[in-house]
Protein backbone atom coordinates (compact mmCIF):
# COMPACT_ATOMS: atom_id res chain seq x y z
CA UNK A 1 0.00 0.00 0.00
CA UNK A 2 1.77 3.26 -0.82
CA UNK A 3 1.04 7.03 0.71
CA UNK A 4 -0.27 9.08 -2.29
CA UNK A 5 -0.26 12.56 -0.01
CA UNK A 6 2.63 14.33 -0.88
CA UNK A 7 6.00 15.63 1.14
CA UNK A 8 4.14 18.78 2.93
CA UNK A 9 6.05 21.45 5.11
CA UNK A 10 4.26 22.73 8.18
CA UNK A 11 3.59 26.77 7.56
CA UNK A 12 2.36 29.29 10.30
CA UNK A 13 -0.41 32.30 9.66
CA UNK A 14 -0.77 35.20 12.43
CA UNK A 15 -4.47 36.19 11.91
CA UNK A 16 -6.85 38.65 13.16
CA UNK A 17 -10.59 38.09 13.62
CA UNK A 18 -11.68 39.11 9.92
CA UNK A 19 -9.25 36.99 7.50
CA UNK A 20 -9.66 34.27 10.76
CA UNK A 21 -13.56 34.48 9.33
CA UNK A 22 -12.97 34.34 5.41
CA UNK A 23 -10.80 31.22 6.44
CA UNK A 24 -13.71 29.26 7.87
CA UNK A 25 -16.43 30.43 5.17
CA UNK A 26 -14.06 28.01 3.13
CA UNK A 27 -14.30 25.42 5.12
CA UNK A 28 -10.80 25.52 6.86
CA UNK A 29 -8.99 25.01 2.91
CA UNK A 30 -8.17 28.74 1.70
CA UNK A 31 -6.48 31.93 2.22
CA UNK A 32 -9.08 34.85 1.21
CA UNK A 33 -7.90 36.78 -1.63
CA UNK A 34 -5.33 39.94 -0.47
CA UNK A 35 -6.68 43.37 -0.25
CA UNK A 36 -5.17 45.67 -2.74
CA UNK A 37 -2.94 47.65 -0.26
CA UNK A 38 -1.91 43.83 0.50
CA UNK A 39 0.46 42.48 -2.31
CA UNK A 40 2.04 39.74 -0.65
CA UNK A 41 0.93 36.96 1.59
CA UNK A 42 3.32 35.94 4.30
CA UNK A 43 2.90 32.52 6.06
CA UNK A 44 5.84 32.15 8.44
CA UNK A 45 8.29 29.24 9.29
CA UNK A 46 8.20 28.86 12.92
CA UNK A 47 4.92 28.85 15.60
CA UNK A 48 7.42 31.31 17.87
CA UNK A 49 7.29 34.09 15.10
CA UNK A 50 3.69 33.47 14.54
CA UNK A 51 2.83 33.80 18.48
CA UNK A 52 4.42 36.94 18.43
CA UNK A 53 2.69 38.65 15.84
CA UNK A 54 -0.43 37.30 16.63
CA UNK A 55 0.04 38.14 20.66
CA UNK A 56 1.28 41.73 20.17
CA UNK A 57 0.12 43.05 16.36
CA UNK A 58 -3.13 41.84 16.34
CA UNK A 59 -4.60 41.65 19.53
CA UNK A 60 -3.38 45.68 19.08
CA UNK A 61 -4.85 46.32 15.73
CA UNK A 62 -7.78 43.76 15.92
CA UNK A 63 -8.57 42.88 19.32
CA UNK A 64 -7.82 40.00 19.35
CA UNK A 65 -5.03 37.59 17.04
CA UNK A 66 -4.92 33.94 16.43
CA UNK A 67 -2.04 31.26 15.09
CA UNK A 68 -2.68 29.23 12.42
CA UNK A 69 -1.09 26.24 11.18
CA UNK A 70 -1.53 24.51 7.76
CA UNK A 71 0.60 22.01 6.14
CA UNK A 72 1.30 23.01 1.98
CA UNK A 73 2.99 20.61 -0.62
CA UNK A 74 7.21 20.77 -0.11
CA UNK A 75 7.64 20.47 -3.87
CA UNK A 76 5.16 23.93 -4.38
CA UNK A 77 6.23 25.56 -1.92
CA UNK A 78 9.56 25.49 -2.44
CA UNK A 79 9.87 27.73 -4.84
CA UNK A 80 9.20 30.93 -2.83
CA UNK A 81 12.68 31.50 -1.31
CA UNK A 82 12.55 32.11 2.70
CA UNK A 83 12.91 35.48 3.23
CA UNK A 84 14.47 36.51 6.62
CA UNK A 85 12.64 39.83 7.90
CA UNK A 86 14.50 40.50 10.98
CA UNK A 87 16.29 37.98 13.39
CA UNK A 88 17.41 34.53 13.05
CA UNK A 89 14.07 33.40 13.35
CA UNK A 90 12.01 35.83 11.83
CA UNK A 91 11.26 33.53 8.52
CA UNK A 92 8.34 34.03 5.92
CA UNK A 93 7.34 33.25 2.40
CA UNK A 94 6.28 36.28 0.48
CA UNK A 95 3.64 34.63 -1.80
CA UNK A 96 2.79 37.19 -4.72
CA UNK A 97 -1.00 37.81 -4.20
CA UNK A 98 -1.50 37.06 -7.97
CA UNK A 99 -0.69 33.14 -6.83
CA UNK A 100 -2.62 32.96 -3.79
CA UNK A 101 -5.37 30.55 -5.60
CA UNK A 102 -2.59 28.21 -6.85
CA UNK A 103 -0.72 28.38 -3.20
CA UNK A 104 -4.41 27.11 -1.65
CA UNK A 105 -4.91 24.76 -3.82
CA UNK A 106 -1.53 23.55 -2.82
CA UNK A 107 -2.62 23.19 1.31
CA UNK A 108 -2.55 19.84 2.04
CA UNK A 109 -5.05 19.40 5.02
CA UNK A 110 -7.28 21.68 6.67
CA UNK A 111 -6.11 24.96 8.29
CA UNK A 112 -6.19 25.00 11.92
CA UNK A 113 -6.10 27.42 14.65
CA UNK A 114 -4.09 26.43 17.39
CA UNK A 115 -3.46 29.85 19.42
CA UNK A 116 -5.56 32.23 20.38
CA UNK A 117 -5.34 35.51 22.39
CA UNK A 118 -7.53 38.57 23.33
Amino acid sequence: MTNDRPATTTLWRPTGPEELALVRESGWRAWPPRLPEQPIFYPVLNEEYAVRIARDWNVKHDGAGFVTRFEVDTEFVARYPVQQAGGRTILELWVPAEELDEFNAHIVGPIRVVHEFR
